[in-house]
């Protein structure tokens, strides 16, 4: 048994350790993938308002195929959209993408969104990491400004569906594509 007492101060090492750098976490890192909180997402409203509804309007859309499946198109020389439905400060567009097809980086001017892939899959390229691959029933928000670039990298065509709230008004072009300095940085 130990005769030491326990007020005896326990003595410091001689030398100091360094701390180690902090890592910033972002909000993904501290708090998970929020269209993975299942209970944080809501049911489509008529005219949806929040973040959560407009995930759940996208969500509803995408398990409907009927209202979207025969409207897509494919073309190898230019992305085809069709705008699929409109409501008191959002809208719906309906993407298809053939392999090779990018949109070029790009951000949404004023606008948010959520992005669903319905078929295919699709490589994000955002600002602070690599690709991100979606297949079928992922989902992407991003903000006003959020700048990034999708595209199609597999073998066989891919259709998104798209909500933007407001309504997409403008949609500048950067000069760099993530997808482009990727591959010259080798």
């Amino acid at each position: 048994m130990n005769s030491t007492p326990l007020s005896t101060p326990l003595t410091a090492p001689a030398t100091t350790p360094v701390a180690a750098p902090v890592a910033v976490e972002s909000d993904l890192q501290i708090a998970g993938d929020i269209l993975s909180v299942q209970h944080l997402l809501q049911p489509a409203r008529e005219h949806p308002a929040t973040v959560a509804e407009f995930v759940g309007l996208a969500r509803s859309i995408a398990a409907n195929r009927a209202e979207w499946e025969h409207l897509v198109e494919y073309d190898a020389t230019t992305r085809w959209y069709h705008r699929l439905r409109t409501g008191p400060g959002y809208e719906v567009w309906l993407l298809s993408w053939v392999p090779g097809q990018g949109s070029g980086r790009h951000d949404h001017g004023a606008s948010s969104g959520v992005m669903t892939v319905l078929d295919g899959e699709l490589t994000e390229h955002g600002p602070r990491r690599g690709p991100l691959t979606l297949g079928a029933g992922a989902q992407r928000v991003f903000a006003p400004g959020y700048a990034h670039e999708v595209v199609n990298d597999a073998l066989d065509g891919a259709v998104s569906l798209h909500v933007y709230f407001p309504g997409l008004t403008e949609m500048p072009m950067h000069s760099c594509s993530p997808a482009r300095s990727e591959a010259l940085s080798v």
